[in-house]
């Protein structure tokens, strides 16, 4: 399972381990900005890990003028782009590794393009030979947050792109 951080892995991981799936958990996450930013959220995941025993394979790279190359002037689509980065590399790994299927932590989030997601880990699914598997676990939001709240997990305030970092500062600032 892709991570994007341990708020949206909560809910994700807690179900999949309740049905007795053994999970395998992957870092990779090139768009998040600014570097103090991801390193907070890598560290969250990390304190995460040793919570709940998880395993996890840490892409530990942090290739932002490659990331940004792809999605300046993209406008819209450079959600489809960053989706596609991660979903991708988690495809590829999952296949290395020969396991059975993938799926992303991103499928938690009522903030981000569900539908989106879904066809581009089909995408990868079928570009890597390994089944995408996805289900709509929004209605965890809330646990989610509840519990990173009780463990007290970083909670960031944005996707993690430069765009959406800016996004929510001009959204904030309107609503002041």
């Amino acid at each position: 399972m892709h991570v994007c951080c341990s708020n949206c892995s909560i809910y994700p991981l807690e179900t999949f381990l309740s049905r007795g799936i053994e999970i395998k958990c992957l870092w990779y996450n090139p768009n998040i900005h600014p570097y103090t930013e991801y390193s907070k959220r890598r560290d969250s995941l990390l304190k995460l890990q040793k919570l709940w025993n998880l395993d996890i394979e840490y892409i530990d790279e942090y290739p932002l003028d490659d990331f940004l190359k792809s999605i300046v002037n993209q406008g819209v689509n450079r959600c489809a782009i960053c989706y596609s980065k991660r979903i991708d590399k988690t495809a590829e790994t999952a296949k290395k590794m020969n396991i059975d299927s993938f799926t992303t932590s991103l499928l938690a989030s009522p903030y981000q393009k569900f539908d989106m997601i879904i066809e581009t880990g089909r995408t990868a699914g079928r570009k890597h030979g390994v089944r995408f598997y996805f289900e709509d676990l929004r209605q965890g939001w809330n646990i989610s947050g509840n519990l990173s709240r009780e463990f007290g997990l970083y909670r960031q305030k944005y996707c993690g792109c430069i765009y959406s970092e800016m996004e929510r500062y001009i959204k904030s600032s309107q609503n002041q």
